[in-house]
């Protein structure tokens, strides 16, 4: 089983807006595979060491770094902690806290030391996580399979959920719909197929309650538009897998789901790209990173583009958004483009992470204006 915990969005927030003497954001490799996992506890040793080294350098309080180091050594020690992980590990901590978050996608191997956290990863994670639910569904059976982008995919066990519309409805048969309910034939399998898929429907809800966790749905006709009008999650995604579901396997229906994921994403992005050049004309699109951070300092983005692999050590003025470079990463700077990701989400602001290729002008950040600034 993989073990994820994408952090919501009041959890990224919450990150967002931390400020310590020391803030300390450690990304790494893992394995889910118990038996294989020392190398990634090895690896969080030396990063753990990179840090604190990084915090004698720039002459930190001493019993503070000692309360960092103490956090750290737990965390290295816990094996209950080890032995359940996924493909990727953020670790984000202070002398006064530590987070963990285990990701469904590898991340490159991170250390970085600041007054605030690395979190574009984490961004990531979340804008393009490769993690998805996809609902079975069928008169004879219903499941909840969730997909990996680099594990198999696993039946949930959900002792709510129906296993068939005839358990959801009482009924040794929905084929002679009309006997019993008040409706003719037409109206009565409607009717019952309605009370099945409402309870499919409350099912599913303490799972996904809280989440932006993809949903696909897996129907055919009447099925799926029935579902559709009363699924009450709003993750679920408008293209399904039109394919009846009873025969394919976990694995089928998760290279399914993969197409239609990647089929939501491209179209995320086209359509992005497409309001970035027409939004150009009328300086309400910018892809400079000065007058991007100047934009999302003062609240004016709309929708922010990043590349989700650039890394530009800096800083960011507070109050006017200036950006002053560094020459590498160090205690007295932090990762630019993350901050001013941070900034366009707090100020409301949507951010879609994706590769260079994908960026307009080829930028390292490209942002959607509200107005002109």
């Amino acid at each position: 089983m993989l073990y994820v915990d994408i952090p919501t969005n009041p959890e990224i927030r919450a990150l967002i807006e931390t400020r310590a003497d020391a803030c300390v954001s450690i990304y790494l490799p893992t394995t889910p595979e118990t038996q294989n996992v020392t190398l990634s506890r090895i690896s969080f040793g030396n990063l753990t060491r990179t840090a604190l080294e990084q915090l004698d350098a720039a002459g930190f309080d001493k019993r503070r770094r000692a309360v960092l180091e103490e956090h750290f050594l737990a965390l290295d020690e816990d094996n209950d902690f080890w032995r359940l992980q996924a493909n990727g590990l953020a670790v984000l901590a202070t002398p006064d806290s530590l987070r963990t978050f285990r990701l469904a996608t590898e991340v490159t191997k991170t250390v970085e030391v600041s007054d605030r956290f690395r979190l574009k990863p984490l961004m990531r994670a979340m804008a393009f996580p490769q993690h998805a639910f996809v609902l079975a569904l069928s008169e004879n059976d219903v499941r909840l399979v969730e997909v990996f982008a680099d594990h198999p995919a696993t039946t949930l066990n959900l002792p709510a959920l129906p296993d068939s519309a005839t358990d959801a409805t009482g009924r040794a048969s929905i084929n002679n719909p009309g006997m019993g309910t008040g409706h003719g034939n037409a109206q009565g399998q409607k009717w019952l197929l309605l009370k099945y898929l409402r309870k499919v429907d409350a099912a599913l809800r303490p799972v996904l309650a809280g989440r932006e966790t993809p949903l696909i749905l897996a129907a055919t006709e009447p099925l799926g538009p029935i579902f559709r009008a009363v699924n009450s999650y709003p993750g679920l995604l408008a293209e399904g897998i039109s394919a009846s579901p009873d025969r394919m396997s976990e694995s089928a229906l998760a290279s399914a789901a993969r197409l239609v994921l990647d089929g939501h994403y491209a179209a995320r992005i086209e359509t992005a790209t497409a309001l970035f050049h027409e939004r150009a004309g009328s300086h309400r699109a910018i892809s400079d990173l000065q007058a991007v951070a100047r934009a999302a300092t003062f609240g004016a983005v709309e929708l922010l583009l990043v590349d989700i692999d650039e890394v530009v050590p800096g800083t960011v003025g507070e109050t006017d958004g200036t950006v002053a470079l560094a020459t590498k990463p160090g205690a007295a700077s932090y990762g630019v483009i993350d901050e001013i990701t941070g900034r366009a989400i707090l100020a409301g602001g949507k951010v879609l992470a994706v590769r260079r290729e994908d960026m307009p002008d080829g930028a390292a950040v490209a942002a959607i204006l509200r107005y002109p600034v």
